[in-house]
Order: structure tokens, then sequence, then C-alpha cells
């Protein structure tokens, strides 16, 4: 058996060649333990909150925004398809498309994932030359991160300042070495020149914001400061928080780094980093507003918090939670403008169909100091008591300005049924409405017909956008077509599914209102069956030819075993038939050649050798069916027929569709060629003839009757 390391050898060149930016070169033991040892469903779960579903996973993607889960992972082929935006890969892929990681970066991330030590060699400066512009800003800032850490606990500036500011805070080495806090020194370019001196560029150094550059010389910008790294959620360093020590009353408290093609600050959120797995163990996120709130959570055992920086809460920032947990809990200051300011917040946290729970703190405190005055039991315990529902704390809130004011009070309960409107989901709406009718004391008929009012403005208005944005009305081919191979109804419920004599799964569709690809999806079935049953050793019925006992020459049907694979291959060598889609000929010829040269075939190992464009298809084929349990039919008493119970006959049927589908080809080609007023057509009348007889057979063999509709 040809050693798949050594096979794999031009497909490792290849990658580094695609994703350009090896510092180091990787060994391919080394890549080979990785793609060995990783869990998809291990990872995925790092940043995706996963449910089981069957014998796979599934959950909301993280690629766009949805409230029903389109996203599907498979530990058993050990690859994962989002259905919503089309991707899908193995779990380097994930990290490719999530966290932009180059392929050399997912496969550092995995062995450190895994404790697997990475065999490397030195980069050359070739190499160096191949780094691209992100990956340049993301190295810079590592390299910050690292320095201001280590300028933080090794330099004397930086114990006698920065340390010390942060053990007056309570910080542990525990808790700054786990959110890697670090020092800028007071000199004004004493981390760009440690930089430049390092051979970063000056650009990506000042395009990441770390230094501003001025004809003269250029400076830090962070002199003088405690810093925070921003990581993103999985783990890289997007940008930094910086708080001065100082009184200076001209410089500002915090300073944030810029805005770059790395750092968009509504679309992060501070601490995501370090309390994803426990905001998907404990299904509840902790929403505070600054740094310090995290990291004293986080000391005080409380790990599933995180911040918004201080900024206002933007859509983007609440789906980063969505992908992990349903459940937000808001905690306010004990300050009263503020807590009026922040709840403004919440209907965007409700218009994302999540749940909201809001605590607000005893006047005088914040998240950070109380944590600091109260033991993690106590703190447990303020948090479990004094967290309520959006309704009650907005009318316990807001209720003390109304009073005894009728106008104030109406205003009030307007604002509440205004919250409760943002809810997507019908049955909750209506729950929160006979919670605010109780409170409010008001006619629950009353609020339900000014929520209805409210809905219906909000429609309209939606309304008018979408058809502002309308475009002329275009006819266009759904795209899904070509991979469902049937229109009409919802392309995911099977009780839609193609009509019974359409040539496929257990027939093809006869009509269409479109024209569809058959051979298309014919040829990718071909592709499906290799991938999925190519290795399984099936019972075929042969026809052969045999004389009998009076010496005639008869057909006689026997059953003879075949490997899948071998049965596909001499079936269509016997037709001299070749693929026409030029992608599934190429994958074709990459399986035959799999097979032939394995001796057993392993999907892992044969997707880690694919190119890019190999892998998104074979992808796509193998999550294809997945698609189903994503809706639970099977808990609705709706079943679909499972093709590896009955995989010689699906390969059968397959096979003799294809060849109906080039028969009726060839009767089409020769009905066009005959000539109206020519009498000698008689060669292809009978030739039209013979092969309409080869269809009937088709037919009788399948057991349906075969209509043209390509």
């Amino acid at each position: 058996m040809e050693n798949p390391k050594i096979k794999n050898r031009f497909v490792y060149f290849y990658r580094l060649q695609i994703f350009k930016i090896f510092y180091v070169l990787i060994s391919q033991n080394t890549v080979d333990t990785v793609f060995e040892t990783a869990r998809v469903e291990e990872v995925i779960g790092d940043f995706v909150n996963l449910k089981r579903a069957g014998s796979n996973f599934k959950g909301l993607s993280p690629f766009s925004d949805e409230r029903s889960p389109s996203f599907m992972v498979s530990p058993a082929k050990g690859i994962w398809k989002d259905f919503s935006t089309g991707k899908g890969g193995n779990s380097v892929k994930f990290l490719m498309e999530h966290s932009q990681f180059t392929y050399p970066e997912a496969i550092r991330y995995l062995a450190r994932k895994y404790n697997i030590e990475i065999e490397e060699t030195e980069q050359t400066d070739a190499e160096k030359a191949m780094t691209d512009v992100r990956e340049s800003m993301y190295l810079v800032s590592e390299f910050a991160k690292e320095y201001f850490n280590n300028t933080l606990l090794n330099s004397e500036e930086g114990k006698a300042i920065g340390l010390s500011y942060f053990k007056e805070r309570g910080f542990t080495n525990e808790t700054i070495k786990k959110f890697s806090l670090g020092y800028s020194p007071e000199t004004w370019d004493a981390f760009t020149k440690e930089a430049l001196g390092k051979g970063y560029k000056l650009e990506f150094l000042e395009s990441t914001g770390l230094t501003i550059a001025r004809e003269d010389r250029p400076f830090d910008r962070f002199k003088g400061r405690v810093m925070f790294p921003i990581e993103s959620m999985s783990g890289r360093v997007l940008g930094f928080g910086g708080r001065i020590l100082t009184n200076d009353k001209k410089a500002a408290k915090y300073l944030n780094s810029p805005e770059s093609d790395i750092y968009h600050k509504s679309k992060v959120l501070y601490g995501i980093f370090q309390a994803k797995q426990a905001i998907a163990k404990q299904n509840n996120c902790y929403l505070v507003e600054g740094y310090t709130d995290v990291i004293q959570f986080n000391q005080a055992g409380i790990e599933n918090v995180v911040a918004s920086s201080g900024t206002a809460l933007t859509p983007d920032q609440i789906r980063l939670v969505n992908r992990l947990t349903r459940n937000i809990t808001v905690l306010f200051d004990g300050d009263a403008a503020g807590l009026r300011a922040s709840v403004r917040g919440i209907d965007l946290i409700l218009e994302e169909g999540m749940n909201v729970r809001v605590c607000a703190f005893p006047d005088g405190e914040d998240p950070d100091s109380f944590a600091r005055k109260n033991s993690h039991d106590e703190l447990v315990a303020y948090l479990e008591e004094n967290s309520k529902d959006f309704i009650q704390f907005k009318a316990s809130l807001l209720m003390k300005d109304a009073k005894n004011d009728p106008i104030k009070k109406a205003d009030l309960i307007r604002d509440m049924v205004a919250s409760i409107s943002k809810i997507p989901d019908r049955i909750q709406r209506e729950v929160y409405i006979q919670e605010c009718a109780r409170i409010m004391d008001i006619s629950e008929q009353v609020l339900t017909s000014t929520l209805a009012q409210l809905i219906q403005k909000d429609l309209v208005e939606a309304g008018k956008r979408q058809k502002q944005e309308q475009k002329p009305f275009e006819v266009h081919r759904n795209q899904n077509q070509k991979n469902s191979g049937y229109s009409g109804g919802d392309p995911e419920d099977p009780r839609n599914g193609p009509p019974e004599d359409y040539p496929g799964e257990s027939g093809y569709a006869a009509e269409s209102t479109e024209k569809v690809d058959i051979l298309y999806r014919l040829e990718r079935k071909v592709i499906e069956i290799l991938l999925l049953y190519g290795d399984k050793t099936e019972e075929f019925e042969d026809v052969l030819l045999k004389n009998n006992d009076e010496g005639e020459v008869v057909m006689v049907s026997e059953k003879r075993q075949y490997k899948v694979f071998q049965r596909i291959y001499l079936s269509l060598q016997e037709d001299e038939v070749e693929l026409s889609n030029n992608l599934f000929r190429d994958i074709y010829t990459d399986l035959i050649g799999f097979y032939n040269q394995t001796e057993k075939f392993n999907l892992e190992q044969y997707l880690m050798r694919l190119q890019p464009d190999f892998a998104q298809e074979v992808t796509d084929i193998l999550m294809e069916d997945e698609r189903l349990t994503l809706h639970d039919w099977e808990g609705q008493n709706i079943f679909s027929k499972m093709k590896h119970e009955t995989i010689a006959q699906y390969v059968s049927e397959t096979i003799m569709s294809m060849r109906w589908f080039l028969v009726d080809k060839i009767i089409e080609e020769l009905k066009s060629s005959i000539q109206p007023d020519n009498s000698d057509n008689t060669e292809l009348l009978s030739m039209v003839v013979d092969y309409s007889k080869l269809v009937n057979s088709f037919s009788k063999k399948l057991g349906r009757v075969m209509s043209r509709y390509h």
C-alpha cells in the first residue's frame, strides 16, 4: 500500500503556494498527526453552540445572520457544511473561513489545542516576502502583546507603574497571564523602536494603530498606558485598549486601537476568547461594559462574561454571543443615568431572538468593584437573586419617574410594548404581554391591540424599504435548482421532493416549469456514490450471453460481487462514457485512482489530500443528505429513503438513468436529422425505433415509465 505521507507531499507543497504564508515550514508528519487527532465537532464547538442531531451536530451559522440552524457538523465524515452560505470543509477549513487563519496558522492552532509538538524549519527570505498585509498586521499585533506583557513583568518601569496598578486592582499573576495584560513605556517611541529593530515594517505598525507616523519621527500611540489586548473568538490579537495612569486632563482615560483591516470595534467583544467555553457550558452570557469588569469576574470564578468595551451594543456583537448561547444577562452599574442609557441595547438583543435578563448593582457599585468586595458564592447568589426579566426591570426602573403621572405611565407602557414587539417568537410575545398587563395593571386586550399596530407599522416600513431596494422585475433560475433537481415548494422539505418518475435516487422527476440539468445531477450522484460507498462490496446482476442446451445464444442474468467503485468504472467503460462536467470528471478520475492505490478508503485521508476546489465540491456532495436532519423530519414521522439500505439498487438505477439520458439524447439528435420531404429516412427511423426499444427496456428494469424532460 502506498504511504499516504509520501503521497501527500505534493499536496502539502501545493497548499504552501496557495495559502502563501508559512512563517516556518511545518513538517508533513506534524500535519498528518494534526489531521488524525483533531475532532471536527470539538474544534467547531469552541466557536459555535452545537446540539446533537442524530449522529451529527447542528447549530446557527457563524457566517450569516439566522435564527434557524443551517450549520451541520458530521463527526463520522470529519466535515461541516453551512447550508446558508454554501461553505464547508474539514476542521482546518473552518478555522480558515471563520477566523481568517492561513493554512499553517490553522495547523498551529490545532497543534496547540491537542498538545501536538510542531516540527519545523526556519523560514527563508522568500517565504517572508509572501506574507500578506492582513497577516503582517496580525503578526505585529501578536508581537505587541508579547512586548507589552514582557515590559509589564520584567522592566523596572513596568513593574513600578503598570504591575503596581494591576495589583492595586487585585489582579493575580494568573489573571494577568490569562488576559496577557501589559504596559507601554512612557518613552515616546519605546515600542516602535523595538518593533522596527525586530524587522517589523513601519507601514504595518501604522496600519494597526500601534504607531502614529509623523514626518519627523514616528511615536507610540499607547505610551504610558496599561494595556488590554483585544482578541477574537479564536484568540487572534485584533487591537488594544490602553488606560492612562496619570491625571492628564487632556488625555483620554481609555484609548482604543483605531479601526483597521483586522479590528472593527462594533464586531468584537472583549473577553470572548476566554469566555466562549464557559458561555456554552453555562448556557448564559453576562454582558458588562469595561475591561476590568470582565477580568474581576473571571478572577472571582465567573468566566462566562464579555464586555462591549465602552461602545454602544451592536447587532454584530450580539450575534457573537448568539453562536454560543441564546441567553444574555446584562449587568448594569448602579448609576441611574447609566441604566437608562444602557437599557436601549435590550431591544437589539430581543430583535436577535435572544432571551434577556437584567441585573443592576447597588448605587455606587459596578461589576468590577462589587466582584472585588464579595466572595464567589456571594457574587453568584446576588446575580441569581437580582437578575430580572427585562419587562420587570423596565417597569421597576421607569415607574420611578412615572409615579402618579398618567401621561408618563402611558409612555412607559408604550415603551414596554415596543420592546415586546421586537421579539420574533409569537408565543414569547404573548407571554410578555400577559406579564406586562399584570405588572402595569392594564387590560391585556389593549396591549395586544397596541402590539398589533406596532408590528403592522414595522411590516409596512420594511415593505417600503424592500420596494425601494428592489430592482426591476427579472426572472432568474434558482441557483439551488442545480443541486435539487426540481422546482416548487421548500427544497429542504422532503414532502416537496421530486416526483416519483424522475430518474435518480428512487426515480427522477418528469416535468418541471424550468429546464433541469439531468446529466449534472446524475454525474453528481456518481461522485456521491463513490465517496459514500465506493469501497463496499455489493451483489450486482450481470446480463451474460450464453449457449443454451439447444446451442442457441441467449441472455442470462447472473449475480456477481463487485466493489462499488469497480462496478461504476466497468459500467462507464462499457458504455464508453466520460463525465461531461469538468470538475466531476477530474474528481472521478482522482477517486478511481485513489481506490486502486489504497487497500481501505479513508474519507478524512482523502479529503486531506485534495486541492481546494475539489475539497469544496466533495464536501458539498457529502453533506447534502445532512440537510434533512436539520429539520428533524423523522421526529415528525417523515422518513427519507436511506441509500445504504439498497446500495446495489441505487448504483444500478443511477447508471441505468444515465444510460437512458444518453440514449434519449441520441434519439433526439436522430429525430432532428430526419427530413420531412425526404423519403430516404428509413435507416434513421429504424435507428430511432431500436433506441426507443432500448429506452423501454430501461423502463422495465427500473419499474417506471421514462419520460423526456431535459
